[in-house]
């Protein structure tokens, strides 16, 4: 079974009309490195998707990307977790192949991983463009409403809702 996730508004808190430039500006969400050995556990493959537009703006380079994410991955490894792949998109078009919804990033895990089957696999988002990219590529979604708690229950593209990524680490226990 593969685990999806986003990480701004899932794995760390999200930057309101903002990126996360710097190791610094990195923060993780409550309880997320609580749940990610639990999370460990119940899936073969943890998989991060991620839209980082703030590459393809300017703002940030992919080496100061891969700075974030080495801290990032070393701080969730010192809990007892892992993430085994981290894809992101830079490109600023909306039309973007890359770009969630659209499916560049879960296909690109499924030609790194070939044993990755999207009807066993779960997305975990903050957005309704995370929940589409799921329903897409025929993974079950489950909705983190960190950064858009208006967005109404039951929904279409959401087939679970949970406050955090440790409600769902505990709920599949």
């Amino acid at each position: 079974m593969t685990l999806f996730l986003d990480r701004d508004g899932v794995v760390n808190d999200e930057i309101r009309d903002g990126y996360v430039l710097r190791p610094d500006m990195f923060h993780f969400s409550e309880g997320v490195l609580a749940a990610m050995p639990l999370l460990a556990k119940h899936f073969d493959r943890i998989v991060m998707v991620t839209n980082q537009r703030c590459i393809g703006r300017g703002l940030l380079t992919v080496a100061g990307l891969q700075e974030i994410h080495a801290q990032m991955l070393q701080q969730i490894e010192l809990h007892g977790g892992r993430i085994d792949r981290i894809y992101f998109c830079p490109d600023l078009d909306n039309s973007s192949p890359c770009r969630k919804p659209a499916t560049g990033m879960g296909l690109q895990a499924q030609m790194d991983f070939p044993d990755i089957d999207f009807t066993n696999a779960v997305m975990v988002g903050n957005t309704l463009s995370d929940m589409q990219f799921g329903k897409n590529l025929g993974m079950q979604t489950v909705f983190i409403p960190s950064t858009r708690p208006e967005v109404s229950f039951p929904h279409p593209l959401i087939d679970q809702r949970c406050q955090n990524l440790l409600e769902f680490a505990q709920s599949i226990q």
